[in-house]
């Protein structure tokens, strides 16, 4: 008997990357508060939502159903940097980001009925010097508005990125290497992984 696995997201980009593994998967997005607790760290906080994610989707099924929750942020000293809201918001955030180094932090976080196990992947991204006119023409092109840190590193945004160390994967929001190696834990298999 195969197991439901179910992506609690609406991302396309999680989505996308959770097919490549293989997995046969429905997704449900989840409704959760995403407010940063007081004295929450950025990985204390990335592990939270994905966990919040997947539990709330759990609570609608049945134990043998197992689900998947994941969460990013975009992290530049003790900032935790969220999605802009207006072109203001995208230039401070980039010009933060723009000549430096900055982490991406992501939590993926898997519910079996009582089971829950969640890890965090960080990645350092380093960008190039940003002038205002490119930051301002980027915004323009629709890709930061829905983005944590207001960059996709998959799209127009990927030409801001000098190099990373770590996960390209978790950077885009979910680690392939660490989510199959969960989602196996939990009799989760890909297409090509199966016995």
């Amino acid at each position: 008997m195969s197991t439901t696995l179910i992506l609690a997201s609406q991302s396309p980009r999680r989505k996308e990357l959770l097919e490549q593994l293989g997995y046969h998967f429905t997704c449900l997005p989840a409704d959760i508060d995403e407010s940063v607790l007081a004295q929450e760290n950025p990985e204390q906080y990335v592990s939270r939502l994905a966990i919040e994610k997947a539990r709330v989707i759990a609570k609608q099924y049945d134990e043998s159903v197992v689900v998947l929750g994941s969460d990013t942020s975009v992290v530049f000293g003790t900032h935790i940097l969220g999605k802009p809201a207006s072109l203001d918001e995208c230039i401070a955030i980039l010009s933060m980001l723009s000549g430096q180094t900055h982490q991406v932090i992501t939590a993926v976080a898997v519910v079996k009925g009582e089971r829950t196990e969640v890890f965090v992947v960080r990645t350092e991204v380093d960008f190039k010097v940003l002038t205002e006119q490119e930051i301002s023409r980027y915004w323009h092109t629709g890709e930061p508005q829905d983005k944590a840190g207001a960059y996709g590193i998959q799209g127009v945004a990927g030409q801001f990125v000098k190099q990373i160390r770590g996960s390209y994967s978790a950077v885009v929001g979910l680690p392939l290497y660490e989510t199959s190696q969960l989602l196996s834990l939990f009799g989760v298999h890909s297409s090509i992984t199966k016995d």
